[in-house]
This record gives structure tokens, sequence and C-alpha cells, in this order.
């Protein structure tokens, strides 16, 4: 529904939109961080799409750098994500931001219960797209520019229940920039440090560059998706400090992991070189850093390998795997079992393959990390045997030395 003003021309959200808005506009505070995740995730797929245009669909080449800045203004509390990719039409505008279409947030909206407390619990388990900005925002203003069209135009919502859409009266170039006017309480997200915390958190692995006030944020890059010839072992060692926190120590192996079919992921899993638990500070709880194309899910996923394999470091990273899956969900999901199945016997063939190749290196692994294998012949029934010839004790022979031998042997 629509009808023209001097002020553009206005529409009526979806009911199921209104819904949305009003449960976003009161969330928890501890929630908000995925308001700016979900913008940048936004950004990042606009400049995808165009990208892809340029190489499939014969768009104007653009010898522009693609990529995301995020400025903050002090003076009018107003946060602005900008991006140069593909940009919306009218029409798009009316699409994308005033109907839902994403999976996502139609699950969010069918497991809401009516009960506020409860209802807020669950933002931080779902994506919920451009919406999230009115968590943070009491107005929100869209710019942008479509490569397919002319002119530019202006989106605009107090989230209350309608949205206007008229020209922009000026020229900008093709992309959009979403502006979001502050709210009081939000206001900690206009401090450089603030957002480059979050930036860091969520999208240090987004394919393009994000500045902040100039300033490029996400330098490290996501060594797991490319070629393992192209990766050289001083990079390897780089991410593995990155992942650690452990600046100058090398990890005792690495595992580089990548599966096309039936659903696809990439991984880098480490092995440290000491296991902190013979150095009495406890069980080691580390858990892998789950990912959904580059876009952080969960950073301390321990469901992703077993018990007596919880030394590792690492991240995994699925396309197949939805950016808005909570964590309640992950184990129920049938892709997230396929691959901690895969990961689990490419870790043990690559310790078998270890232990026949190189014995030495082999007896300094299993002499930090022995201890925590052995809970594999209790707890995991699937890989009991292969977990059985990882083992290896202290026995006499004939010439009187103390040597290993494995449990199979």
């Amino acid at each position: 529904m629509s009808t023209a003003t001097t002020q553009g021309e206005q529409f009526t959200f979806q009911a199921e939109i209104k819904r949305l808005l009003h449960l976003l506009s009161h969330s928890l505070y501890q929630n908000r961080e995925i308001a700016l995740r979900e913008l940048v995730s936004n950004a990042s797929d606009a400049l995808d799409k165009f990208r892809h245009l340029m190489l499939t669909a014969g768009a104007d080449k653009d010898e522009t750098e693609l990529a995301i800045s995020i400025t903050p203004d002090e003076e009018a509390k107003v946060l602005e994500i900008a991006d140069n990719g593909v940009g919306m039409t009218r029409q798009e505008l009316i699409d994308n931001l005033g109907t839902i279409a994403h999976s996502g947030s139609l699950e969010f909206l069918g497991k809401m219960s009516g009960d506020q407390k409860n209802d807020l619990s669950l933002i931080g388990q779902f994506g919920v797209g451009f919406y999230a900005a009115f968590m943070l925002a009491e107005k929100v203003v869209v710019l942008t520019h479509s490569q397919t069209d002319e002119g530019a135009w202006r989106w605009e919502s107090d989230g209350t229940g309608s949205y206007s859409i008229d020209a922009a009266g000026f020229d900008m170039p093709r992309g959009t920039k979403i502006r979001l006017h502050l709210r009081d309480d939000a206001t900690e997200f206009l401090r450089p440090e603030r957002l480059k915390h979050v930036v860091t958190k969520y999208s240090t692995f987004v394919p393009h560059p994000i500045s902040i006030k100039g300033e490029r944020i996400n330098e490290q890059r996501p060594i797991w998706v490319e070629p393992k010839s192209q990766v050289s072992d001083e990079q390897y060692e780089k991410f593995y400090q990155y992942l650690s926190h452990r600046l100058d120590e090398k990890p005792l192996w690495h595992l580089h992991l990548s599966a096309d079919s039936p659903f696809q992921f990439h991984a880098v899993l480490y092995c440290p070189p000491t296991n902190v638990e013979l150095l009495g500070f406890g069980k080691a709880e580390h858990g892998l850093h789950l990912c959904a194309k580059r876009v952080l899910v969960q950073n301390d996923c321990r469901q992703l390998l077993p018990e007596y394999l919880r030394f590792l470091y690492g991240i995994v990273d699925s396309a197949d795997l939805p950016l808005n899956v909570s964590r309640e969900a992950l184990q129920d999901n049938t892709v997230f079992r396929k691959i901690r199945k895969v990961l689990t016997k490419r870790v043990l063939d690559h310790l078998s393959k270890v232990a026949e190749d190189d014995k030495a290196k082999y007896q300094t692994f299993f002499a930090q990390f022995g201890s925590s294998l052995r809970e594999g012949i209790a707890t995991d029934f699937e890989h009991r045997e292969k977990v059985a010839s990882l083992l290896r004790f202290r026995s006499t022979h004939d010439d009187g030395k103390t040597s290993s031998r494995s449990m199979n042997t």
C-alpha cells in the first residue's frame, strides 16, 4: 500500500515486519553486536553480486576496489555502513526492505512465543538481516544507486510501521549507504575502538576490505579457502598464532581440509606443541571457530570434534551452513553432523600417517596428548579401533631397552 506525499512515496511494512521491528527496537544490550555483523555481511553480498555480474553478465568493468567503509559521525550520532556493490533499484528497495523473504527471519518469527524476555533471547540465534539495524537506530536512511539504474534512491523509516521512498535528489556512485541515526543508548557504536572490536570478532575474514574511518581492519587472509599449494609454512604458522594467541609459537602439525560434495566446507586444524592440561591448568576447551561463508557463527564450537580431540585449534567454514543457525540447532543440522564425522576421520587418518612415516614426531605428539587420545577408547565407539591403533605403551624388548608399542601390537 502506498500514498504520494511531499516527502516521497509512503509504504506500509508487511505485518510480519512490524512484529519483527517492534521486537528488535526493544532488543537486549548484549545482542546488539549482531546488527553490525548483519549489515557488513549484506554489504559483502552486494560486492560479491557486482563482481559476479562483471564476470558473467557483461556489466561495465570497474577498476575501483570493491570495499566496505564504516564511518561514525559522533556529532550527528550517525553511523554509516557503505559499499560500492550492485546497489538497489526502487522496486528492489520495496522487495528487499519491505517484506520478509529470507528463511532465517521467518523461522525467527515462527519461534516467537509472545513472551518478551524469551523472544528477545532468540535474537542472537538468527540472522535477521537488514532489520537488525533497528536494534541500534531510531531512524534508518538508505541511499542507493543500482548499476542498472540511472538515478539514486532514498529509503527512510523509523521502524514503527511505515517507510518512504523517493529520488535521492543528488548524484552518488554505484552502491549503497546505510545511515543509522543511533538511539541514545547505542552511541557506544560511534567509538572506533568499539566498532573495530565487533568487526574483528565477526567479520575479519570477509573477502573485501573493511575500513573504519579510513583504517583497514581485516588484514588477515582466509587461508583455509585457498589451495594448499598457495599457502606457505610461514602463513600457516602466522594463522595458528592468530587463532591461538600464542605469538612466536609453531604448531606441531597442521591439517588443511576441503570437501565439495555432497556438502561443501573448508577447514584448517592445528595441533599445539604442548598440552596445557599437563601443566595443571585444567581441561583444555579450545573449541573451533565455526563460520558460514567466512562470517563467524560461533567462536567456541566444541561440538565439531569429539571431546578427546579438544586440544586442536582451528577454523571450519561451510557455505552450506546458514549464518542464522542457532547453537541449539547445530547438533540437529545434517550438514553439521557430516562435517564433524569427516573432521574426526581425517584427523585420525593424519595421526596414523604420522605414526607410520615419522615415529619420532608421533612420539613427541603422544607424549603431550596421549592422555586425551585414550579417552576415545571409551567414548568414540565408531572410531574405537582407529583410536586404539594410535595408543602407545611402554614395553621391554629382548635387548633390554624400553620402547613404545601400540595397543594392537
